[in-house]
Parts: C-alpha cells; sequence; structure tokens
C-alpha cells in the first residue's frame, strides 16, 4: 500500500504585538505554510479569542471534511459516467464538552448536487460509497453525516 506524507510550517505571527502575558489579550494570529501553496492566515475562533474575520482550525476541520467527500465522490462519478455540474456544501460542525473534554461530537455535509448526465439514483448512492473512501472521514473519531440532494440540471 502507498505511503503518503504531508507537511506544513506553523508560525505564530501573533507575537510581533507582543507576548503572552495575558489569556484575554495575546494575539491568536498565526500562518500556515505549505512549500509552493500560498500562506493561510489563521486566528483561533472568536469563541476563544479569536479574529473572526480569520479561519481558524475549526473551520479547517471542517472544510477538509467536506472536501475530502466532495473530491471523492467526483471522481467516483466520473469513473460511472455521471457528468456532475455543479456542486455546493453548506458543512457544519458540533463543538460540545464530551468526557470532560471540548471536542468535535458530529460534523454535517449537506451536499447539493446538480448531475447533467447519468443516472440520478447512482449519482445519490454514490455519495455514500464516498463517504466510505473519504480520507479525512475515515481519520475522526467522531460521526461524519451526509445529507446530500442530487437533482438533473
Amino acid at each position: 500500500m502507498a505511503e503518503h506524507h504531508f507537511a506544513c510550517r506553523l508560525r505564530w505571527t501573533g507575537a510581533a504585538e507582543g507576548p503572552t502575558r495575558d489569556y484575554a489579550t495575546f494575539s491568536r494570529e498565526y500562518e500556515v505554510l505549505s512549500e509552493g501553496k500560498p500562506p493561510l492566515v489563521c486566528s483561533s475562533a472568536p469563541a476563544f479569542k479569536g479574529d473572526a474575520s480569520k479561519l481558524n482550525p475549526e473551520d479547517l476541520l471542517v472544510s477538509a471534511l467536506a472536501g475530502c467527500h466532495m473530491l471523492t465522490y467526483l471522481a467516483l462519478c466520473a469513473r460511472a459516467g455521471i457528468e456532475v455540474v455543479a456542486y455546493e456544501d453548506q458543512a457544519s460542525g458540533r463543538m460540545t464538552m464530551k468526557d470532560g473534554r471540548m471536542r468535535f461530537t458530529e460534523v454535517t455535509l449537506a451536499p447539493a448536487v446538480r448531475i447533467a448526465g447519468g443516472d440520478l439514483e447512482a449519482a445519490h448512492a454514490l455519495h455514500e460509497k464516498a463517504h466510505e473512501q473519504c480520507f479525512i472521514a475515515n481519520s475522526v473519531n467522531f460521526p461524519v453525516l451526509a445529507m446530500p440532494t442530487v437533482e438533473r440540471a
């Protein structure tokens, strides 16, 4: 079986605004660098004193699950001769206290797909197969629910 490696460099850019003297006021800004790609400027979520205008780790986890599902689904459709012409997802994640720790307890994907050609029932069924094959969904310890809709263009 193939092995794949992924790497990034994370750098706390908020240090330029001062050290972590006070929990309420230190900057949560950081950047994520991956070779050959533009940097991501991130922060913590507003609930954790972060900048609401920037991506946060929770956003990135939900988007990684949605993106992985979409890319897996599109590949399966292409192989099955189903012509997808539009795909949009309104994904959401829920974090709560569980076993004394704050954690994700569920992510719900809500892909809305339009197809121009191919079997409508098969296009709907491929969402389950995409979920089974999604690398990211297979790597988390909480349920990832898919609530897809598929229609003809």
